[in-house]
């Protein structure tokens, strides 16, 4: 079996602030190239017919030549024809593309044996709702009757602990050893100061204020929690100002493990 890239490109091409021409917008100029239809190009590619006729209004614009000549024609849809400039975008992007899909060859070939480089690409392209992400080392599971205990070491002794069933271990191929990201919103951030604090809260993790941000009701409260990782809390702003939160002011962030959500590759 043939094994999957770690990498994908797709191309974009934007003239100043226009729109963007991708691979979808390209294929709508095939299509019209072929079927002479902004309607059936438009069934063809799945846009609307307004859509795609908002989209060949928007290229036309966005190059100096149009590269659609198109006339309305009430209930068939308008006839559409590629001038001169629309197929050599067409054939220029063909040509673009595959010069990006050997780099993109070379890239991945150069990845294959570096997960840590792998990790880093899929990293970067995640994409969460959550205010806090924090890509960590599984250190320790601790196996229970249902739920089990999962350890994280995100940056030198800072360590989070997550609780998930046994299920989701499974499921997540969680071992020791695997890098796992912490996900944490930011309501689920509780703040306290002073030493000797008697809590349930399973991660007690020691900050220092990076930021604050105050709205009309709440504040963001950014906290440095080691070299380059922060952790951010959502609390009223009467909290805030109670708090006598600024910047410098140590502070401990306190997370419940099951607040804590656990995402893998």
């Amino acid at each position: 079996m043939t094994s999957q890239p770690l990498l994908n490109a797709a191309l974009s091409l934007r003239r100043g602030e226009g729109s963007r021409v991708g691979p979808d917008r390209i294929a709508l100029l095939e299509a019209l190239g072929e079927l002479g239809s902004i309607r059936a190009a438009a069934e063809r590619v799945g846009l609307s017919y307004r859509g795609a006729w908002d989209a060949v209004q928007a290229l036309n614009n966005l190059f100096e030549a149009p590269l659609v000549a198109t006339q309305a024609g009430g209930r068939q849809g308008g006839t559409a024809e590629l001038t001169a400039a629309g197929r050599a975008l067409i054939g220029a992007f063909h040509r673009v593309e595959a010069e990006l899909a050997q780099v993109t060859a070379r890239l991945d070939r150069g990845l294959a044996g570096a997960e840590d480089l792998g990790r880093l690409f899929w990293s970067l392209g995640m994409q969460t709702s959550a205010r806090n992400a924090l890509r960590g080392i599984v250190t320790a599971i601790a196996d229970g009757a249902v739920n089990a205990e999962v350890t994280l070491q995100v940056a030198g002794e800072v360590e989070i602990v997550a609780v998930v069933t046994r299920d989701s271990v499974a499921a997540l191929r969680l071992a020791v050893g695997k890098p796992v990201i912490a996900l944490i919103k930011s309501s689920f951030v509780v703040l306290a100061k002073g030493e000797g604090l008697v809590t349930s809260a399973r991660n007690q993790i020691k900050g220092v204020v990076a930021s604050r941000t105050d709205g009309a009701v709440s504040s963001e409260i950014t906290l440095t929690i080691a070299d380059g990782k922060t952790l951010t809390a959502s609390i009223t702003r009467e909290s805030a100002e109670a708090m006598g939160l600024a910047e410098g002011e140590a502070v401990t962030a306190l997370v419940k493990a099951p607040h804590v959500i656990l995402a893998v590759e």
